[in-house]
């Protein structure tokens, strides 16, 4: 069946002509600073009287672990809730001197030399529908890679780059039985062999990849081609399905040319047949990759018709249903995923498996759960977070009442909400306790800091009936998403120290080792001396440092900074790193400890001494 067939089934309620896209764009320009308004609303008043009832106290430690994406920071905040206190900032594509990432080698080996990135969604690792406190995985939308997060040090451990892609953007692990693949989509249409060969102003040669990578391995198991892009990401929880959502099925290269058609698309991926398509070798090998025909009628894949240009993509706890938001639709599309088995088989058409579409508002953008049946849509034009019923939305679209709505709740948010996240929300044990809404905009909500002003993270209580603003809380420049999670899921995992033996190069004793020109000095670090006082090396050798923190006590790091060098990091307990330099500089530059370890911190210093070329 082809995409234009497909396209022109059944009407889709709600539907918003391409005409008023324009308008909208207004409407959105009018609304920055002005909250929606709508019956049924919360004004968030009550905030004052419930804020202390999520206090924590000085001493105390939160229920939630948050973990952010940093948006063009490049990095991963660990936030608490409801605290909502940074405990870490894990530096992930960018360079971070406090850490020393992108600067050591271990760090710099991994990035690939690459110092910018754009980090959007972050998720963990899960067994049985829920999450096992193994691993985190972040994408780089900038420069199309996954990072994997090992969550006892909280630290990157690996990355694999994806070619064929641009805009790797939506991302999503297996949630069952256990993580063993993560999907990633690119949202941009690219030329599959994106060499300069051929025309590449010709739009219509472009495509979407939908790539598979292996978790424990990290590395690419195959692509699913298709003929449009793929934004947002997600899986099911039968570990059969995963989805993506495609705003761009005209092919365009421009704005205009991306809001002709009035629905667009959410692409069902059917991973039993994915997998037998692997085996029996029904692919072709580009750049070293498996690459699989997703295109309709190769029965891999599903094309579910959806209202125009859809944006987030979120799978209900109970996992019987997903949740398409319209973007530049009033709707969300309810597609229920006990209908997929006979869309594949042919029994029924893709359209056939929506079963809601409630008007929810202008602007949907992303959709999360509180356990109780009940679904949060950010809605970023009306500056809103609407709650409403799935039950209601489905029999309402089955047996419409006039007057009736599916909509229990709405909450004023400052402002033009992004994606929206509740406690649990990704697992099957969704508790519906808290919120958070991620702002793009924060006008007039905090002290101006100049022309580049923070968003805002706005923590909502979503226990009761209705919902109630706790806190504002200022972040820098695009966290675009979050995953809150509980504290007894990953607090057990978390180590005071790093194993030792887990670096090839960890040592006991300092020594320092010369092979012609190429210098390794390994040094211990324990408060308050390193293990070499002085390391004498000449003008043009290179130089590796090799420092291990032989310190046991659990939050004692010690740093190693070079003068003049541009070489400063930080080792956690028992934790070895590595940096290799030039000297190319003669002279005598003082070595220091910039982690304030010791009453005798300042006297943690050793010399490092270039001797000049001899003429």
């Amino acid at each position: 069946m082809q995409l234009k067939a497909l396209m022109n089934q059944q009407k889709v309620m709600h539907l918003l002509p391409a005409r008023w896209v324009l308008a909208l764009t207004f409407v959105a320009i009018v609304a920055i600073g002005c909250g929606g308004t709508g019956e049924q609303g919360s004004s968030g008043g009550a905030a004052t009287a419930h804020a202390t009832d999520h206090e924590v106290a000085p001493g105390e430690l939160d229920d939630y672990y948050g973990f952010f994406s940093g948006g063009h920071s490049g990095e991963v905040r660990v936030i608490g809730i409801p605290s909502m206190r940074v405990l870490k900032r894990i530096a992930v594509w960018n360079i971070d001197s406090g850490s020393g990432w992108g600067i050591t080698n271990e760090s710099r080996a991994l990035l690939n030399d690459k110092s910018v990135g754009d980090t959007h969604h972050v998720h963990g690792s899960y067994v049985d529908g829920t999450y096992d406190g193994k691993w985190m995985f972040v994408n780089d939308k900038a420069n199309n890679r996954l990072a994997r997060i090992r969550v006892d040090i909280m630290e990157v451990d690996a990355v694999v780059n994806v070619p064929h892609a641009q805009g790797a953007h939506g991302v999503f692990p297996q949630r069952a039985p256990t993580t063993e693949w993560v999907i990633l989509n690119s949202e941009f249409r690219t030329p599959l062999r994106n060499d300069g060969r051929g025309d590449m102003l010709d739009a219509s040669t472009y495509g979407g990849v939908h790539t598979i990578i292996d978790a424990a391995e990290m590395e690419i198991v195959a692509q699913v081609t298709t003929p449009v892009n793929l934004d947002l990401a997600a899986t099911d929880y039968q570990g059969k399905y995963s989805f993506a959502t495609s705003y761009n099925t005209e092919g365009g290269a421009t704005i205009s040319e991306m809001l002709a058609n009035d629905r667009d698309f959410l692409v069902v991926f059917n991973w039993e047949r994915i997998k037998a398509a692997l085996a029996d070798g029904s692919y072709k090998i580009v750049d070293d990759i498996k690459m699989l025909d997703g295109s309709a009628g190769t029965g891999l894949t599903a094309y579910i018709p959806i209202p125009k240009n859809p944006h987030g993509v979120n799978i209900s706890p109970d996992g019987n249903y997903a949740v398409a938001c319209g973007k530049v639709s009033p709707t969300v599309s309810v597609i229920d995923l006990r209908k997929l088995d006979d869309v594949f088989a042919g029994n029924i058409e893709p359209r056939d498996a929506v079963v809601a579409e409630p008007e929810v508002g202008l602007g949907p953008l992303h959709t999360t759960f509180d356990g109780r049946g009940n679904a949060y849509t950010s809605l970023f034009i009306d500056s809103q977070t609407v709650k409403w019923n799935i039950d209601k939305a489905v029999e309402l679209y089955e047996n419409p009442v006039e007057g009736e709505t599916a909509v229990v709740d709405r909450l004023d948010i400052h402002y033009q909400a992004g994606h929206i996240m509740a406690s649990m929300a990704e697992t099957k044990e969704a508790d519906g306790k808290y919120l958070i809404s991620l702002n793009k905009i924060s006008k007039d909500r905090f002290l101006n800091v100049g022309p580049l002003k923070p968003e805002n993270d706005q923590l909502v209580d979503i226990s009761g009936d209705e919902m109630v603003l706790l806190k504002d809380e200022p972040s820098y420049i695009e966290p675009h998403d979050c995953i809150i999670v509980r504290r007894d899921i990953i607090e057990p995992h978390v180590v005071d120290r790093v194993d030792m033996e887990e670096h090839p190069d960890f040592v006991t004793e300092s020594f320092v080792e010369r092979d012609g020109n190429k210098v390794t000095a390994h040094i211990t670090a324990s408060a308050p001396v390193y293990g070499l006082q002085e390391v004498v090396v000449n003008q043009g050798d290179e130089v590796t440092f090799i420092v291990t923190n032989t310190d046991e006590i659990p939050d004692l790091a010690h740093g190693f900074a070079i003068s003049n060098y541009n070489v400063s990091f930080v080792v956690g307990p028992f934790q070895t790193k590595s940096v290799t330099i030039t000297a190319d500089k003669p002279g005598m530059y003082w070595i220091y400890c910039t982690n304030f370890c010791h009453a005798l911190h300042l006297e943690m210093r050793m010399r490092f001494v270039v001797n000049p070329r001899s003429t």
